[in-house]
């Protein structure tokens, strides 16, 4: 890829995507995404070939240099757009040995991705992104996602075949449109749920992933197992969980990133403590064990952290906060 063409360069990327950049180039890089449309779908298929390298590079068995020569001959001849170009020789900086290896390897697999992913322009694959922001997008069939903030959707354009397939990383909620003859079928982790029309949201999230099904019917198959879910229904799976155990949905903050809204009612404080520790990335823990199940009937919407704690204490007098560093105590 030349990102040197959008005004930044393609080793900044990678270590942002390594999480070796520092602040400063952080907010560089998001700035950047959010400035142009141009941007942002650049860095999408920057980010979708860097999340496939991890597992092609291990899989697959042919030959990276060969790979590319093709896929430079191929465009060559046709009106393709390449995923990457090679950088010349003479632009060639010296990179940290890190940065170094990952880029080569993005070549490398961008070729791979080339031949796997279009080898007779059947179609494009098409990559989804939302980076600092929620974003939603109408699919080619009139389904609707909704990505949460790093998070990213991929699938071939106009979903030839016989299934509507998607691949996520991150979470998103969908709303499918019915069609009994098409099932709709989305892949993340080693996880595959298989719907006809139906709105359910899906979460993966340190080792756990998560399907709350809204309305309709959804089948969620892992390993050799599969359990249908209803309407008010969810499912949590872990890595090397051998049995799938649904459960009745008991509160609604798998809806915050879509609504801004936190509905307690009747919630018990240590499941609130969760959700905001997720939401605002920060580290909330309760001190006084009596109050983990302290019932909370509030609704917080579109508020601080600092705002919802400030409303918590003013509503509960029994409860304080405590901040040390990057920890908030609730007592």
């Amino acid at each position: 890829m030349n990102a040197e063409f959008y005004n930044i360069s393609d080793d900044l990327l990678v270590k942002y995507l390594l999480g070796e950049a520092s602040a400063g180039e952080r907010k560089e890089v998001e700035q950047w995404i959010d400035a142009n449309p141009d941007h942002q779908h650049y860095y999408e298929q920057f980010k979708f070939i860097w999340d496939e390298s991890q597992e092609l590079a291990a899989k697959s068995s042919v030959n990276e240099n060969d790979a590319w020569k093709r896929f430079q001959q191929r465009i060559s001849g046709e009106e393709v757009h390449p995923l990457m170009t090679v950088v010349e020789p003479a632009r060639t900086k010296w990179y940290d040995t890190r940065i170094a290896a990952a880029v080569i390897m993005l070549v490398g697999v961008a070729a791979l991705l080339f031949f796997i992913l279009v080898p007779f322009k059947s179609g494009k694959q098409v990559v989804l992104a939302a980076q600092t922001h929620t974003k939603a997008e109408t699919l080619p069939d009139g389904s609707v996602v909704t990505l949460n903030k790093n998070s990213t959707l991929s699938y071939a354009d106009a979903f030839r075949g016989n299934s509507r397939a998607v691949k996520l990383n991150g979470e998103a909620f969908f709303q499918v449109k019915a069609d009994k003859t098409k099932p709709f079928i989305v892949t993340i982790n080693d996880i595959t749920i298989t719907v006809l029309g139906t709105s359910f949201n899906v979460k993966s999230h340190n080792g756990k992933t998560e399907v709350v099904v809204e309305s309709g019917l959804v089948k969620v198959e892992h390993a050799t197992r599969s359990v249908q879910l209803k309407q008010k229904e969810k499912l949590e799976i872990e890595t090397g969980d051998t049995a799938l155990v649904k459960e009745k949905v008991t509160d609604q903050f798998y809806k915050y990133y879509r609504t801004k809204e936190f509905v307690c009612d009747g919630t018990p404080l240590w499941k609130l403590a969760q959700a905001l520790s997720e939401a605002y990335k920060v580290n909330i823990v309760i001190d006084d064990p009596a109050l983990k199940n302290q019932a909370i009937d509030v609704t917080f919407y579109d508020e601080t952290l600092d705002r919802i704690l400030e409303i918590l204490v003013i509503t509960y007098p029994d409860i304080t906060v405590e901040r040390k560093d990057s920890l908030i105590i609730l007592k």
